[in-house]
């Protein structure tokens, strides 16, 4: 016959430790969340300005490139053809810096995502123990005893 295992029964106090525990736990979780999201907006906003100043800048490039190549299609000359070999270098360089912002932008985005639905998670979670708390702890009402109904004889 196989024993039964014995089952110990939890102490008030440490029960309360381990609650007391998660509830840090998880506004250090709220907090560090809410830091992260707040760093990971500020690097998108970077990435969405350096995005653009890259767009502008490439094109702007690709106006220079075109005339660049009519000049060349005009005067077949060593200048005109520098300038068009340095244009195209420049938008070439241009092109791979929008590439690797473009990259870093997405990645960031899927990151910032994720950071904020778990912080709106976590918020729910302390909202709904806020008010758990809040009922639990109320003090209980004091009920008046019923004054006697006088017996007239």
């Amino acid at each position: 016959m196989p024993k039964k295992s014995k089952q110990t029964v939890v102490k008030s106090a440490s029960l309360e430790k381990v609650i007391e525990n998660s509830l840090a736990a998880l506004n250090a979780a709220n907090n560090d969340g809410e830091k992260a999201v707040a760093a990971l907006s500020k690097t998108a906003k970077t990435l969405t300005s350096e995005g653009k100043r890259l767009s502008k800048k490439r094109a702007t490039l690709s106006r220079r490139k075109k005339t660049a190549t009519a000049k060349l299609k005009k005067a077949n000359n060593a200048e005109t053809r520098k300038l068009l070999k340095v244009t195209e270098k420049e938008l070439n360089s241009v092109k791979k810096l929008a590439a690797k912002s473009a990259a870093n932008k997405s990645a960031n985005s899927n990151e910032l995502n994720g950071l904020k639905a778990q912080t709106k998670r976590t918020k729910a979670y302390l909202a709904a123990l806020e008010k758990a708390d809040k009922i639990l702890n109320k003090p209980k009402k004091k009920r008046r005893k019923k004054r006697a109904i006088k017996v007239t004889a």
